[in-house]
């Protein structure tokens, strides 16, 4: 049993001050105003120093993993290292439910990541699944990133999503002219940053990839449909058109990652799906692709959800960047790395807030020098699980 003391709580509508929080077993037993919970044996005081008591983050789009499997393009770590390694960096960053964005790429010519090789993907979708009844930190999840011109992965999706390792799936079409890159000459640009290619080349590259042979709306139906059998939620990604959106819609996605542009976004809305938008893009001031500018359309209510997409240390930032940069109200950008992608992916009535009967995965937030956010004490499950002493 621990009780949290001397901390601002975090709630869905508000930040409660004076008010004490429970912990028995794995769940947030009761909050309750200062000294009405009496002392027990077996109790452990934890002292807040009046810092923000928060629900541990929950980043349902991340790619870390494959930077810490294979930090250079020849180079592949363990993968049980690099899964157990990650861990440990994540809870310093708050992230106590992480979803691995795995990708099952095709190819890519500007990019060689030999994480994404099939075989190394179907290594890491059992690592995960074994971290849940072993030893392991934080609550581990694959979100199937599919590239919709990779057919030849269709039937092991299929099997993943059935023998229930699949926790969220997304289609991806990075095709340039589109999407993310419907820009051409920020996909010139991104080719160029990773190869010495002439233009030509990437003509020939822009050429091959406007042609390629794609998954049919059929066999994307037929996906989303063996998801939703499995209450598993399905996202499309970097929508860029209404069109687009409303065909996705349409097949059951429920979730629309990076949306392009603003009305992509406010389109989304409407249609009742969860947008989500990359903390990274918040500490930027905008999208590295020129893309939607999450902190405006987060002033718009156009975006539900932040990810750390590849940098974890944003999703404690980009909170509190919101909050004293743009002067919006913390309890309402806490929800963006909470309660709303636990909502998302259908796990919102075990976590995501801090309220009596959920479980308790809970952060300890205080400001040191300038202001500067740091994450203190970190339960997941009920369990201490990191306490970090900053000295003078």
């Amino acid at each position: 049993m621990y009780v949290i003391t001397n901390g601002r709580l975090i709630t869905e509508d508000t930040v409660l001050h004076g008010y004490d929080l429970l912990i028995e077993e794995d769940r947030i037993a009761r909050i309750a105003p200062i000294g009405e919970i009496k002392f027990r044996e077996g109790m452990e005081i934890i002292d807040a120093g009046g810092g923000f008591v928060s629900p541990g983050f929950i980043d349902i789009h991340s790619d870390y993993i494959e930077h810490m499997a294979a930090p250079r393009p020849t180079s592949l770590m363990d993968f049980n290292l690099s899964l157990r390694e990650t861990e440990k960096e994540l809870i310093g960053h708050g992230i106590t439910t992480m979803f691995h964005s795995l990708s099952l790429f095709k190819g890519t010519e500007y990019e060689y990541k030999p994480i994404r090789e099939p075989e190394n993907v179907r290594k890491f979708i059992d690592l995960i699944e074994q971290s849940h009844k072993t030893k392991h930190l934080v609550r581990h999840r694959f979100h199937a990133r599919f590239e919709i011109d990779n057919i030849g992965e269709v039937d092991n999706l299929k099997r993943y999503i059935a023998e229930k390792k699949v926790h969220l799936v997304s289609f991806m079409d990075h095709t340039p002219g589109q999407g993310q890159y419907r820009h051409l000459e920020i996909y010139r640009q991104t080719v160029k940053s990773y190869n010495n290619v002439s233009d030509a080349s990437i003509d020939v590259m822009i050429h091959n990839h406007q042609t390629k042979e794609k998954l049919s709306m059929e066999s994307m139906k037929e996906i989303a449909e063996l998801a939703h059998e499995h209450r598993i939620a399905v996202a499309s990604h970097d929508d860029d058109t209404l069109e687009k959106l409303e065909l996705v819609h349409s097949f059951g996605a429920t979730i629309s990652e990076f949306p392009i542009t603003l009305e992509v976004a406010e389109r989304a809305r409407e249609l009742g799906m969860y947008t989500i938008a990359g903390a990274p893009n918040v500490l930027l001031g905008g999208s590295h692709s020129g893309n939607l500018c999450a902190a405006e359309a987060i002033q718009k209510e156009s975006i539900d959800i932040l990810c750390s997409d590849y940098y974890p240390a944003a999703m404690l930032h980009s909170v509190f960047a919101l909050v004293d940069k743009y002067g919006m109200d913390l309890a309402e950008m806490m929800k963006l790395v909470t309660i709303n992608p636990a909502k998302a992916v259908k796990m919102d009535h075990e976590i995501g807030s801090v309220r009596e009967g959920k479980k308790a995965d809970l952060l300890i937030i205080e400001k040191i020098s300038d202001q500067f956010p740091v994450i203190t004490s970190v339960f997941v499950d009920g369990q201490l699980i990191q306490k970090t002493n900053y000295r003078i």
